[in-house]
């Protein structure tokens, strides 16, 4: 059985409570959110609706149903009998302050989700907005202390580069969440260890989704179509290329083609991304890759930019290696399951792979060959917003758990708290000659060892000690 100390009991009580207020006003602000969204990023509205204000809603109400048993204290089994007279428990506790860096890319669902952790841990919150969705964190911060949670309990600066830079610099806090580049992830983890201050780096992913013979490959194209196109590429868990099978390749190919001629154009919102993810492409097909669509893109740098599939991809293309956060997809043809594994293997930054194949237990089977902490078969982006789950990178896709119940634990920190009985107790004095020996008896320890040197008598005592503990 699972129980919170008292005071964090109510306390937990008043942020569960929150926690359901906060979901009613996001829900009656989805108008205003999706408008903000589409103004700031170019979000459509019905990408708001399910790629942020539904995941998020729903893990406002798996916490209202979950977090109090996962917060809640449990007792430690199995002590030893020389421990009589003794209770041992694990509680919860807050970690106190916590600060979250916002990204912009999903600036509704990853802000609320990590806020809703912190707030329902029991922690003081401090938010820098991203400085590419002001308004739209703006006002969802605002949700949030209209549904009650006051100033003191959540801080918010000026969503500005500057700022993000002096609130590590100028405050102490008991943990720091990050989403962004993994540039930008590596010098937050620089500044909290001056400091000590541990963290949750939420990174840039160069995923890969693995095409086996015996998959599906209609399926497999549309679903990997999507996630390239949803929210113009600009997505950690999308795939970066698709390593396809030589048996499932011509077919996939046939699929991609029309879904890729068809796609609309988009507005990225990082400066000179447009830029770069073109020059990719026409690297790509310079060295012997085609295009999905046979629409190539003019050579302006401005966006938007038109969702982009490369057939053929050389595997040293640098469109391969998936450096960089826009709408492309390299698609390479291997012969053989290890020699996608190897390439996959190559690229450091791994968040969510997929797997596509009739026998699932294959996926399963290539599993810890990934290196990826999510694993999806058969899908794609849609599975992670499952508001249980966690994500957690690997390498330099970051370090720590957010959602889910490894985000939640993240959030506050376990204490050991034992009891002692004032009568029944290991007494605290050292054990007499005779209480040694019985207890060594007890324990199995025997005296002396067949394989142990007969001390020389000729020797003090004292020379007889190891070397090391002299």
């Amino acid at each position: 059985m699972t129980t919170l100390s008292p005071q964090f009991d109510h306390l937990v009580t008043q942020r569960l409570r929150w926690a359901g207020r906060f979901a009613d006003l996001v829900l009656a602000s989805a108008d205003e959110l999706a408008a903000l969204t589409d103004l700031e990023v170019g979000k459509p509205r019905y990408e708001t609706i399910t790629a942020e204000l539904m995941p998020l809603v729903s893990a406002c109400r798996w916490h209202r149903r979950h977090a109090r048993r996962l917060l809640g204290g449990r007792r430690l089994g199995g002590a030893p009998w020389w421990l009589w007279g003794q209770r041992h428990r694990i509680e919860r506790a807050p970690l106190g302050r916590v600060a979250i860096i916002a990204t912009w890319n999903y600036p509704i669902q990853l802000l609320g989700i990590q806020l809703v952790q912190a707030a329902v841990a029991g922690n003081h919150v401090t938010v820098k907005p991203s400085e590419h969705a002001p308004r739209t964190q703006g006002r969802l911060l605002e949700l949030a202390r209209e549904a009650g949670l006051s100033p003191e309990e959540l801080t918010v600066t000026e969503a500005t580069r500057s700022a993000g830079e002096a609130l590590l610099a100028e405050h102490d806090f008991d943990h720091v969440v990050f989403t962004g580049s993994t540039a930008v992830g590596r010098a937050i983890a620089q500044q909290c260890a001056r400091t000590l201050t541990p963290s949750t780096l939420e990174l840039s992913g160069r995923d890969s989704a693995i095409v086996l013979e015996d998959a599906d490959p209609a399926l497999a194209a549309r679903c990997l179509w999507n996630a390239v196109s949803t929210n113009a590429g600009q997505t950690c868990m999308a795939p970066r290329r698709a390593l396809v099978l030589r048996g499932a390749y011509a077919r996939f190919c046939s699929e991609l083609v029309p879904l890729a001629a068809s796609g609309q154009r988009r507005r990225l919102v990082l400066p000179g991304e447009a830029t770069r993810i073109r020059a990719q492409v026409r690297a790509a097909v310079a060295a012997g890759g085609r295009l999905a669509s046979g629409i190539v893109e003019e050579e302006s740098p401005e966006d938007p930019i038109r969702p982009v599939a490369v057939l053929d991809c050389p595997a040293d293309a640098e469109l391969v290696q998936g450096d960089h956060f826009g709408p492309a997809l390299a698609v390479v043809p291997v012969e053989t399951l290890e020699e996608a594994l190897e390439l996959h293997r190559s690229i450091p930054q791994h968040l969510a792979t997929s797997v596509w194949t009739r026998t699932p237990h294959r996926a399963r089977a290539l599993m810890p060959s990934l290196g990826s902490a999510t694993v999806l078969v058969n899908d794609v982006l849609v599975p992670t917003a499952h508001p249980a789950a966690s994500i957690r990178g690997t390498r330099e896709s970051g370090w720590g758990g957010s959602r889910g119940r490894e985000g939640l634990l993240a959030m506050s920190r376990p204490v050991h708290l034992s009891r002692t009985s004032a009568r029944l107790r290991i007494p605290p004095e050292p054990p007499s000659d005779s209480q040694l020996a019985m207890l060594e008896r007890m324990s199995g320890i025997s005296r002396g060892s067949a394989h142990a040197p007969a001390p020389d008598p000729t020797l003090r005592k004292h020379d007889q000690l190891p070397e090391h503990t002299q």
